[in-house]
C-alpha cells in the first residue's frame, strides 16, 4: 500500500515544471548578462555565460520532454529574470540562481527515483553535472570559493 506522503507523478510534473521556468530563466539572464557584461575584467566570463544559454536551452528541452513523457503539459512561462547595470550584481544573481537549480534537482533525483523513474532520474544527473559546473565558472569569476548549494527539503 502506498505511504500517503508518496509523491505522485501530478506533483512531479509540476515540481519538472518549476525547474522548466528556472531553466528559462537561465537562459533569458545568460542570453541578458553576456551581451550586456562591460569591462576587461568580464570578456571571458562573457562568453562562457554565452555557452552556459545554449547548454541552459538543452536542460529545458530535456524537461520539457520529460514532462511530456509524465502526461503533463511544459510551462511556457519562465521565473523572473533579475537584471542590474553591475557585472558583478548580475554574476551574483547567477550564482544564487545556480545554487537554487542544484538544489532543486538534487530534490527531483529522490522524487525520480521514489516514482522510479530512474531514466528520468539519470537525464536529471546530466543536467546536475552542468549546472554544478556554471556555479564553478561564476564562484570563479566572482573570485570566491565555489558555495555548496546543499539540497532543498
Amino acid at each position: 500500500m502506498p505511504n500517503a506522503n508518496s509523491l505522485t507523478r501530478k506533483e512531479l510534473i509540476e515540481y519538472l515544471n518549476e525547474d522548466l521556468a528556472r531553466e528559462y530563466q537561465a537562459i533569458i539572464a545568460y542570453v541578458n548578462y553576456s551581451q550586456v557584461l562591460k569591462g576587461a575584467a568580464y570578456m571571458n566570463i562573457a562568453d562562457e555565460l554565452a555557452v552556459h544559454a545554449t547548454e541552459e536551452l538543452a536542460h529545458a528541452l530535456k524537461i520539457s520532454n520529460a514532462i511530456d513523457y509524465l502526461g503533463g503539459m511544459p510551462t511556457v512561462s519562465p521565473k523572473p529574470v533579475k537584471t542590474s547595470e553591475k557585472a558583478e550584481e548580475m554574476l551574483r544573481f547567477d550564482l544564487d540562481n545556480e545554487q537554487e537549480t542544484i538544489r532543486q534537482y538534487r530534490r527531483r533525483l529522490k522524487q525520480c527515483e521514489e516514482l522510479n523513474e530512474y531514466a528520468l532520474s539519470e537525464t536529471i544527473r546530466t543536467i546536475l553535472v552542468d549546472e554544478q559546473d556554471h556555479l564553478v565558472s561564476l564562484a570563479t569569476a566572482l573570485g570566491i570559493d565555489s558555495p555548496q548549494p546543499g539540497i532543498a527539503d
